[in-house]
């Protein structure tokens, strides 16, 4: 079974970058799309960002198109989350997830998911 571990939370300064890391392992890694997701308190979980296996297909919730970068190297089983000009509202728990499918931003289509990095933005 692939396992997901997410890395590169921390504290940043609105207009500020992080590069949050998903690293995998598992004989099946280079076939899964991944997916990121993201979780406020008191709010649901959103989906924000999803690769298909060979990295051609990449997708964006609205709200992070042209801030935020997707990318997989598969020959080091990661996949990357660049996120400049962060804003206060990219405040969140950042999940990485891997699905067998193409549906991307449909949770039930991921079945496996990492433990979470915590993402704060200050004003």
């Amino acid at each position: 079974q692939v396992q997901l571990v997410e890395s590169g939370g921390g504290l940043v300064q609105a207009g500020g970058s992080l590069r949050l890391s998903c690293a995998a392992s598992g004989r099946t890694f280079t076939s899964l799309t991944v997916g990121w997701f993201r979780q406020a308190p008191g709010k649901e979980r959103e989906f924000v960002a999803a690769i298909n296996w060979s990295g051609q297909i990449k997708t964006y919730t609205n709200s992070v198109k042209g801030r935020f970068t997707i990318s997989r190297d598969n020959a080091k089983n990661t996949v990357y989350l660049q996120m400049n000009s962060l804003k206060p509202e990219d405040t969140a728990v950042y999940y990485c997830a891997a699905s067998s499918y193409n549906a991307y931003i449909v949770q039930s289509s991921y079945h496996v998911w990492g433990q979470g990095t915590q993402v704060t933005v200050s004003p």
